[in-house]
């Protein structure tokens, strides 16, 4: 089985950061801070035009935050640096001064669906249905929630969350502003990912950079408002109803 890990390639202007983790791509705390600083990094590299963010393995894009960890879970502390993980990745994306690319080729859950939404510019192939299952096991999408709604609106964002045992396919998710363009295969994803980025790279770097601060207006208190979630769903994770309910997944 193949380890976790958070990789990057840099080929003529374009910084590709792959995660993977062999648990559908959920990721644990560790793994999230390397993919957090690898962002930081390649927006603060000069030889770096724009970044394409991915995932390894071909079903699933991110299944979210490690349950193995969500379930170890035993004080408010340990919560709130848990449900930052995302956070801080999230932010990470945000503050990046390059655009960010997107490439979704299987299912996306939970935190994952947070990360797709972050993405300035997000493509997919039609197996990238999403979910937000955070409901199911008591708790919320309280941290990923800003991102998503900020793609989807306030109605399809509630939707998805309240809603939380479906996934939404990939033609409802590009209709609602989550994903520009949907592919019917992985090569021909790939592909379009490749040529878009490629293209990108023409443009004047300062231009995009102000075109991202711009896109991203609003969103300059996200580092405080993030990090009160994390500290909602730290709590709510230590209720009794939250931990009968991660019993089942023992």
């Amino acid at each position: 089985m193949t380890s976790p890990y958070v990789k990057e390639e840099i080929k003529k202007g374009i910084s590709t950061i792959e995660f993977f983790h062999p648990a559908h791509n959920s990721l644990p705390g560790d793994i999230l801070e390397k993919l957090r600083k690898t962002i930081q990094e390649a927006g603060e590299n000069d030889a770096v035009k724009v970044i394409v963010l991915k995932s390894g393995g071909d079903r699933t894009f991110c299944a979210g935050a490690s349950f193995k960890e969500l379930i170890s879970i035993d004080d408010a502390e340990t919560g709130r640096v848990f449900f930052s993980g995302f956070a801080n990745v999230i932010n990470a994306m945000r503050k990046c001064p390059k655009f960010i690319i997107g490439r979704v080729q299987g299912k996306t859950v939970g935190g994952g669906v947070g990360v797709a939404s972050a993405t300035d510019y997000c493509m997919a192939s039609k197996f990238a249905s999403i979910k937000l299952s955070e409901l199911n096991i008591g708790i919320g999408p309280f941290v990923v929630g800003p991102a998503v709604e900020r793609k989807l609106g306030l109605t399809g964002m509630s939707q998805i969350a309240i809603d939380a045992n479906s996934f939404y396919d990939a033609e409802w998710a590009r209709q609602k502003g989550l994903y520009a363009s949907v592919h019917e295969t992985t090569e021909a994803l790939d592909e379009a990912v490749q040529a878009f980025a490629e293209n990108l790279c023409n443009y004047n770097p300062e231009a995009m950079k102000e075109m991202k601060k711009i896109m991203w207006a609003g969103t300059e208190n996200w580092d405080e408002l993030l990090a009160e979630r994390a500290v909602i769903s730290g709590r709510l994770v230590l209720s009794d109803f939250t931990k009968e309910t991660l019993k089942r997944f023992k």
